[in-house]
């Protein structure tokens, strides 16, 4: 988890910093819109402005939201999958939120998910988790599965670009690699505080005696995710795409022109498994995806504890 110093390192911090993300979120913050000022957010929380400064530095850090000089604190990218749909509102495109929302309102929580850095599942499941600890009707069981990228595998995105913004500079070698071994640890932080946020959060919720069975296992897999993947075990599949995008990235005080993924851009798709119809669509795709999902984590996953070699077909 990340820390701070002072008030702003451990619970107070992290209270603060997931409240925004939710805000965020949800849509309490819009896209675009200004947050409201330290000052205001520290009254608010009832904390000192080093635990909200350290908590707007984390949203600047993972791409949510971009001081601006003289105009406060503005909202980049709001989750279009998180928002919450209004019934009288056509769904257009899958949201990842309602998605989580339906698997939490089932007897056992049953997650498969592939995705470049868990960000926006560890959004949703502390919104599961604050609805159950304020009395929300909690599962009997969450099992979680998650597949990860390899640390060691040399991803193409993020890549800081060759050319220095839109001049006719050109980077050196030396200063791509030097770079790009920045972006990368950049990308691992996310992806480690993000993982161990949802884990935390969910093993928290046995701790409490809020769910009585709680298991999160998670593997790393020599695979560059091109798209991001969530199955609810036999009940439906969330799929989409990572649209790469050339963006200024924040490597400490040096603003970089880089290749990157925006995940909480996103457009996903649903597939929904027809239990009568095994031929429909939505079965066959859930199938599939399930088949291989299950594939990787038996067959590639590396970090795993010790299990059984898998039969050969014969």
């Amino acid at each position: 988890m990340s820390t701070g110093h002072g008030d702003a390192r451990g619970k107070e911090f992290e209270r603060v910093l997931d409240a925004l993300r939710t805000r965020i979120a949800d849509g309490t913050y819009a896209l675009k819109s200004r947050l409201p000022t330290q000052r205001n957010l520290a009254a608010e929380f009832k904390v000192s402005r080093a635990t909200v400064q350290r908590a707007l530095e984390e949203l600047i850090i993972d791409g949510w939201v971009m001081p601006r000089q003289g105009s406060g604190t503005t909202v980049i990218h709001s989750p279009i999958h998180s928002r919450i749909q209004q019934p009288e509102t056509p769904l257009v495109r899958a949201a990842l939120g309602p998605f989580i929302a339906r698997a939490f309102a089932q007897p056992v929580v049953r997650l498969d998910v592939f995705t470049l850095t868990s960000e926006s599942l560890d959004t949703h499941i502390r919104v599961q988790a604050e609805r159950i600890r304020l009395g929300g009707t909690p599962p009997e069981s969450i099992q979680l599965r998650m597949l990860l990228p390899s640390e060691s595998l040399a991803l193409p995105y993020p890549r800081a670009t060759e050319m220095v913004g839109d001049t006719d500079v050109r980077r050196t070698p030396d200063e791509l690699d030097r770079l790009q071994g920045q972006l990368q640890e950049r990308l691992h932080t996310i992806t480690r505080r993000h993982t161990e946020s949802l884990r935390e959060t969910l093993i928290d919720l046995m701790t409490q005696g809020k769910v009585p069975s709680v298991e999160v296992q998670i593997g790393h897999v020599r695979l560059t995710p091109a798209s991001k993947l969530y199955l609810s075990r036999g009940a439906e599949v969330l799929f989409g795409p990572y649209e790469v995008v050339k963006r200024p990235i924040l490597l400490g005080k040096e603003t970089v022109d880089a290749l990157d993924v925006l995940g909480l851009e996103s457009k996903l798709t649903r597939h929904v498994n027809d239990e009568g119809d095994p031929n429909a669509p939505g079965s066959m795709f859930m199938e599939s995806m399930q088949s291989w999902f299950d594939s990787c984590w038996d067959l590639l996953a590396e970090g795993l504890p010790e299990r059984p070699e898998p039969p050969l077909n014969p």
